[in-house]
């Protein structure tokens, strides 16, 4: 069994002394401590010293930390992350929290962050629906933007035009910057349009 540290820091400008002490402590020895220099924004299995250290960790080490945030930029990334660590086999040690999921308390602790990870989604999901009721009321259109009737009419000509020259459906709707399937929408539109007027 080994003991793998893993510290992060978000600029260049921080230091992760206080980590790597506190990882030292631990008995890390620093020929095992990954390190990643990023921001929060971006997920930690996208991170380079966490990619290294998921190639590097086997079934029986531990993934020792400063903090558990370190793991992750949100609860929901540091559960997952946990639960990527533990689904090999790999167990993981808090420092500063005291999550140890080897013990009852910890195993108490990791089961607290995921209600309050679950609790974090539906808050996202809350503001994201808010936010969409909001721009609705204020008028704002979702969806693709509605297209000028006479604009479409021009260039199924350029494309009829093209099809009379022997162009393949499919070079002639690249003319005017359809696909095949956009042109054969367009079309089936224009051709219910004819049917519907002369009823």
């Amino acid at each position: 069994m080994r003991l793998l540290g893993y510290t992060r820091v978000s600029t260049v400008s921080q230091d992760a002394r206080l980590q790597l002490d506190a990882l030292r402590t631990e008995g890390v020895q620093n020929r095992d401590v990954f390190s990643d220099v990023t921001s929060g924004s971006r997920a930690a299995i996208k991170r380079p010293g966490m990619k290294k250290l998921l190639e590097y960790a086997e079934p029986g080490d531990t993934v020792v930390v400063w903090r558990i945030d370190r793991l992750g930029r949100s609860l929901i990334d540091v559960l997952n992350t946990v639960n990527l660590l533990r689904e090999r086999g790999v167990k993981v040690r808090s420092v500063s929290d005291g999550i140890d999921p080897e013990t009852s308390s910890g195993r108490l602790m990791l089961g607290m962050l995921a209600t309050l990870a679950e609790y974090e989604r539906e808050l996202i999901t809350e503001r994201v629906n808010a936010g969409i009721a909001a721009a609705k009321q204020n008028g704002t259109k979702f969806g693709r933007p509605p297209v000028n009737p006479s604009v479409i009419e021009e260039k199924l000509q350029i494309v009829r035009e093209a099809r009379a020259k022997g162009r393949t459906a499919v070079d002639a709707a690249n003319l005017v910057g359809w696909s095949r399937a956009t042109l054969y929408r367009y079309q089936r539109g224009a051709d219910d349009t004819v049917v519907a007027k002369r009823v």
